[in-house]
């Protein structure tokens, strides 16, 4: 088995997948059987996650569990969305595409985010092809995420991208030509709603530039719009990652979610915090932090600082590696800064603190421009995605690693990061 720089360029598209300055490897990265049985069977457990967040929230709002947990969740959205979701037709709707960020560390995976309306889609199906064609197994096969979009989109249904999600384009537009079927491209600020199924490639906190947003929203709440991912921005928050930690919700969360799957999201998800301004009585802690107030958390020695603040979403800076700041990657005044900011930003735009998890660094090779290897030390994000096709059924269609420099303490698209597909040892 071999790959060749001048191989994968002549595979690329005549107009290309994507923008940056991203390597290729000649190889893709080696999993072990155990990671690779963990990501297999990671889909259904993320599944009923998210119809566990969705079981909690409805329950919040209608009183039946604390009516807080809704209330931060509809911080800073408008009230026809915080209403529509709350509706009889609302509450069946669930996303069929979930993928996690998976930052490989010493001892397993770390969850940094659960993506409802993920890039790389294309990207990963095209490596996949790529790499299957020179002889790997990749991890999902050869028409894994193809056949997994396929599932979740009907023929002759329409993918409709914003503008604020332009640089992912062309990678939806070569996955849409694969899949055919009568399957287009359009827009969604020039879109005018008919009966076709549509894929929805835009965020939620964009809804005012696009003018069919709230009509797609009412109509696939009325039953009579196929619309995934469906008008639910709760379960596109951060939030949860949080809430999962909270003690006080933990007998909510072990009645509404199996066991195992319970304790195979918490294996993952690094314990975490929602950035509240509420005051503690003076007995309290900040349970894992130890201490009763976050101007503590502001004053943090370096050491201390082993924390990620994120905002938690519905915003342009939540996407992506924006928004997220490492507390020991910053000067103590500025960590105090950024802390002050997200609780006086808590009644309209939420943020949480995760502790950090270090990615292992490993060595991999990696093209150099003129097609020569030479080994790049490095860490990975592993992005698994998952499709739920019409029956229920959770699936891996593919999983793309990204390899970035080992002194890069964020992990995302980024010039001299390598992409590549995955396989099992």
């Amino acid at each position: 088995m071999s790959l060749t720089l001048e191989t994968i360029h002549a595979a690329l598209p005549e107009n290309g997948l994507f923008d940056g300055g991203w390597r290729f490897s000649p190889e893709p990265l080696r999993l072990t059987r155990a990671e690779g049985r963990f990501l297999s069977s990671l889909g259904h457990p993320l599944a009923r996650f998210q119809q566990a967040c969705d079981t909690l929230y409805q329950q919040s709002s209608r009183g039946t569990s604390p009516d807080w947990i809704s209330r931060v969740l509809d911080a800073g959205k408008p009230d026809w969305i915080t209403d529509l979701q709350k509706t009889a037709g609302s509450r069946m709707g669930q996303p069929r595409v979930i993928r996690p960020d998976l930052i490989v560390t010493g001892d397993g995976f770390a969850l940094t985010e659960l993506d409802s309306v993920p890039g790389g889609i294309g990207i990963t199906a095209w490596l996949s092809r790529i790499y299957a064609d020179a002889g790997f197994d990749v991890l999902g096969g050869r028409n894994g995420m193809i056949d997994g979009f396929r599932s979740v989109l009907p023929e002759d249904g329409a993918v409709l991208i914003s503008q604020e999600a332009k640089d992912y384009r062309r990678e939806m537009e070569w996955l849409t030509s694969e899949a055919a079927g009568g399957r287009t491209i359009e827009a969604a600020e020039n879109h005018e709603q008919d009966s076709r199924s549509i894929y929805r490639f835009f965020e939620w906190f964009d809804w005012e530039a696009i003018p069919a947003a709230r009509k797609l929203a009412e109509a696939s709440a009325s039953g009579d719009l196929d619309l995934t991912p469906p008008c639910k921005p709760h379960l596109e928050d951060k939030l949860w990652l949080a809430l999962l930690w909270t003690p006080a919700l933990r007998p909510l969360w072990e009645k509404i979610l199996r066991r195992s799957h319970l304790e195979r999201i918490r294996s993952i998800v690094p314990p975490g915090w929602i950035v509240d301004p509420s005051p503690l009585p003076p007995q309290a802690v900040l349970p894992g932090l130890e201490v009763n107030a976050w101007h503590e958390v502001a004053g943090f020695s370096q050491k201390r600082r082993q924390l990620v603040l994120k905002i938690s979403g519905f915003h342009e800076t939540a996407w992506g590696s924006r928004g997220v700041y490492i507390g020991h990657d910053l000067p103590q005044s500025e960590w105090s800064e950024k802390i002050h900011h997200a609780l006086s930003e808590f009644s309209n735009q939420p943020w949480i603190v995760q502790r950090f998890r270090e990615g292992r660094v490993i060595e991999h090779p990696v093209f150099e421009k003129d097609g020569s290897i030479s080994m790049l030390r490095g860490r990975v994000r592993l992005c698994p995605y998952y499709f739920t096709d019409g029956q229920g059924r959770t699936s891996l269609g593919g999983v793309l690693a990204t390899l970035a420099p080992a002194d890069k303490k964020k992990i995302h698209g980024m010039r001299d990061a390598v992409l590549l597909p995955c396989v099992v040892e």
